[in-house]
């Protein structure tokens, strides 16, 4: 990497977090994630890595000018069949995993499973005004499985304010350190731009450094499959479908546990998400996923190109 291109991804990390926490700035002079704002504030962070990418792009040249849409991965969706593929696999995928996570985590004990919802159902009733009758909870729980890939696109909305920065703009341009080092970096930092709301409670209800640790290791197992989507598919589209998916799906422990689980254990970005995420990534790994990846940025030669070792550059 060039001495620029090192201080571009400097200046974002450092644009994307400072504006994360200017952003959650009320939440901690206020009542934290009680403060009636948050549901209004959590969205406009999730911009935050968006608007860094967008300026170190154009005020810093980061890419330069005739290769922004492919750099970011915006356009041209090529190769169509596969980027096409990858979009769907973003889409649908995320939501089995997060389920297979349920199973390994009551398997190894993290959770207690109550498959007739009584747990739910109690929540449920908690939420419900004095004396409003109570739905049938299998019902309840039918539609919120079903409307888990509808909620996955209108999520993708709110995700591609962070995938264009993460898997759009930062991945690609760590990529010249090579695949692995590209998707652990981008992935560890996309776990510490969380720290504002990880230190308030937010996902694992700590607030402190295990916390953010927690967090940085679920996004970096997450991010490792949100990245090899970019890279497979030379597209930002299908990372963003995935994190949409993944956060349409997370609550789905919720359904089914007997009370409230430990989520920094049993949740998709705990320690029984890292066993799935990890077991899958080992399945693309051993299946050759990581080898073949698209030209990012047009050819052999750009700010993006990966040599490979040995033969001809990839097709376009």
């Amino acid at each position: 990497m060039t001495r620029l291109r090192i201080a571009a991804v400097l200046v974002f990390v450092l644009l994307s977090c400072g504006l994360a926490w200017l952003v959650a700035l009320p939440l901690w002079l206020g009542d934290g994630l009680a403060e009636p704002s948050t549901g209004y504030l959590l969205p406009v962070m999730m911009l935050t890595p968006a608007v860094a990418a967008l300026a170190v792009t154009f005020a810093m040249k980061v890419p330069g000018p005739g290769t922004r849409l492919r750099f970011l991965g915006l356009w041209p969706l090529r190769p169509a069949r596969r980027v096409v593929w990858l979009m769907v696999i973003g889409w649908l995928v995320p939501p089995v995993l997060v389920a297979l996570g349920i199973l390994v985590a009551a398997a190894v004990g993290f959770v207690d499973l109550d498959l007739t919802f009584s747990g739910f159902a109690a929540e449920i009733a908690k939420a419900l005004p004095a004396g409003a009758p109570m739905p049938p909870v299998e019902l309840v729980v039918i539609s919120q499985i079903a409307m888990i890939p509808a909620a996955a696109l209108f999520n993708s909305l709110l995700a591609f304010g962070e995938e264009l920065g993460w898997r759009g703009w930062l991945v690609p341009a760590l990529r010249p350190l090579g695949t692995w080092p590209a998707l652990l970096l981008s992935g560890a930092i996309w776990g510490l731009w969380h720290s504002p709301l990880i230190l308030l409670g937010y996902n694992f209800g700590r607030t402190d450094i295990t916390g953010v640790l927690l967090m940085i290791g679920g996004c970096i197992a997450w991010g490792i499959l949100l990245g090899w989507l970019r890279l497979r598919s030379a597209s930002v589209w299908p990372a963003v479908l995935a994190h949409g998916s993944l956060n349409a799906s997370a609550g789905l422990i919720l359904l089914v546990a007997a009370s409230q689980p430990d989520l920094a254990l049993a949740g998709p970005l705990g320690v029984a998400g890292w066993i799935v995420a990890a077991a899958t990534i080992a399945v693309l790994v051993l299946t050759g996923q990581f080898r073949e990846q698209p030209e990012l940025a047009g050819g052999p030669g750009r700010l993006l190109s990966a040599p490979r070792a040995g033969g001809p550059p990839p097709a376009p």
